[in-house]
């Protein structure tokens, strides 16, 4: 059984910072891609940023420039640092991780945490 956790969302000003952190936990053999999805009320989950085991990164453009993401293989553990944060980054976040258990892969998820902006 593979469990990722998430934390460090919470409520911030516009032009405020966050760091998201998602730690897997299980039966791991190791992690290929993770990434963070956000969900805003009444619209679907989308990607915000991915990065591969070899630290290749990907970004949606609307985030390019203010957020961060970064993995401690060692930990299994991805983060997404959020600065520059603007009302309409307000969503649930999600990691995602495709997981290697003995020789298949399963993607998990974790339980969301929520990230508000005001202004």
């Amino acid at each position: 059984q593979v469990q990722l956790v998430e934390s460090g969302g919470g409520s911030v000003q516009a032009g405020g910072s966050l760091r998201l952190s998602c730690a897997a936990s299980g039966s791991i053999f190791g992690i290929n891609d993770m990434g963070w999805y956000r969900q805003a009320p009444g619209k679907q989950r989308k990607l915000v940023a991915s990065i591969t085991s070899g630290g290749s990164t990907n970004y949606v453009d609307s985030v390019k420039g203010r957020f961060t993401i970064s993995r401690d293989n060692a930990k299994n553990t991805v983060y997404l640092q959020m600065n520059s944060l603007k009302p309409e980054d307000t969503a649930v976040y999600y990691c995602k991780a495709m997981v290697r258990v003995v020789n298949i892969n399963y993607v998990y998820w974790g339980q969301g945490t929520q990230v508000t902006v005001s202004s």
